[in-house]
């Protein structure tokens, strides 16, 4: 399964949007309206399945996740 595959599919549960709706441009909150909780569940999600870590500063600038994810890993 690759980067997006995997994120996809975390933004479609955590979100209850449908996975064709999502795209690796996808906007967390313009375009699948998620909220400030929903991005932090989202992150703290990420951080664990990719092993990675999301700055701080970063969280609320992050648009999409995928290209911020493939740049970590």
């Amino acid at each position: 399964m690759t980067t997006y595959e995997k994120v996809k599919q975390l933004i479609s549960v955590q979100l209850k949007a449908p996975e064709d709706k999502i795209t690796p441009e996808s906007r967390l909150v313009e375009d699948l309206g998620a909220d400030s909780a929903n991005v932090m569940v989202m992150i703290m999600e990420l951080e664990d399945q990719f092993n990675i870590m999301v700055e701080d500063d970063m969280i609320m600038k992050l648009k999409t996740v995928v290209k911020y994810i493939d740049s970590k890993a």
